[in-house]
């Protein structure tokens, strides 16, 4: 695996449009995504942030956003997400292939002025994807690339 990162958060949506829950650990479902996540099936299983993104969009809005209103499921540093529709990204021993660009919606701005402008370029909201190898993560997994054919 290539440079890898690290998991930094957690969070699970209990309902569409609902809170996020933080959490320390959660389990992985190929075919469904996190269990007692909000959104299960479809392409968009599980959503996943960058650090570094993140902290790019926030220096361009006045104030410290939290990270919870971007309303991802993983928080993640040390791995660009930009441009990385159809590679694997592996979190701990679970693996998640990269479907597409998540874009910022009217929701962010209702979060924290301005943010959704700020999420809007280079992938900075990060990407979703489907699981496709189910197990148990936590806080603190490394996380990183797979090499193609891995």
């Amino acid at each position: 695996m290539s440079s890898t990162g690290r998991l930094e958060k957690i969070w699970i949506k209990r309902a569409k449009k609902g809170p996020m829950d933080a959490a320390e650990a959660a389990r992985a479902v190929v075919g469904s995504g996190l269990e007692g996540n909000a959104d299960h099936g479809g392409k968009r299983q599980v959503t996943v942030i960058s650090v570094e993104s993140w902290a790019e969009a926030a220096a361009e809005v006045v104030g410290e956003p939290n990270p919870v209103l971007r309303r991802a499921n993983l928080l993640v540093s040390g791995v660009d997400l930009a441009h990385s529709r159809g590679k694997t990204l592996r979190v701990g021993d679970v693996t998640i292939r990269i479907r597409g660009e998540t874009r910022p919606c009217r929701r962010m701005d209702q979060g924290h002025p301005g943010l959704r402008a700020a999420l809007g370029p280079d992938w900075r909201a990060g990407a979703y994807g489907q699981v496709v190898r189910d197990g148990e993560i936590k806080l603190g997994d490394e996380v990183g690339w797979l090499a193609s054919g891995e």
